[in-house]
């Protein structure tokens, strides 16, 4: 019997295995969002020189604002998704 034969009847007989698996890879998806996130935020404040700051300074940190909160938000949606399954997964 080959391989991924096998490994699919092995998955059809166990569906909340499949249902974790997926709920992790949600779950560290969305952690390493958050975690991009902090670690953008941290390293986008360090200041720039005084005769450096002008209207494109603020431009790109209204940017970098608007993409750490679509990170976060994305982030923390597959965190609240990857619960949902393993609860789901209990239910199987």
């Amino acid at each position: 019997m080959p391989v991924f034969q096998a490994a699919w009847l092995y998955y059809l007989n166990n569906p909340a295995l499949v249902i974790n698996g997926l709920a992790l890879f949600y779950a560290l998806s969305g952690s390493w969002l958050v975690f991009a996130a902090q670690w953008r935020s941290v390293r986008g404040g360090v200041p720039l020189a005084a005769g450096l700051g002008s209207s494109l300074d603020t431009a790109e940190a209204g940017r970098d604002a608007r993409v750490n909160r679509m990170f976060h938000r994305i982030g923390l949606g597959c965190l609240t998704l990857g619960l949902l399954l393993t609860l789901i997964s209990t239910l199987v």
